[in-house]
């Protein structure tokens, strides 16, 4: 459960949509929740992968270790 305190302004907008589409706010705010945690977690990912590169490998290497 997550109670949020919104501008009055944004309540309204949220208002309006959840009416003129027939889903609830609700809905929206969890859509909305949702993809913004997406994207803050592919942020992380590509952070971390940036401060700690992993080891390449060349195609020769990779056909090698294959048997290819």
């Amino acid at each position: 459960m997550l109670a949020i305190r919104l501008d009055p302004e944004i309540e309204g907008r949220l208002a309006r949509l959840a009416k003129l589409t027939g889903r609830t706010k609700t809905f929206y705010a969890r859509e909305a929740i949702l993809e913004y945690l997406d994207d803050l977690e592919d942020i992380h990912l590509a952070t971390n992968r940036l401060q700690r590169p992993a080891k390449t490998h060349s195609a020769e290497e990779v056909k090698h270790e294959l048997g290819l």
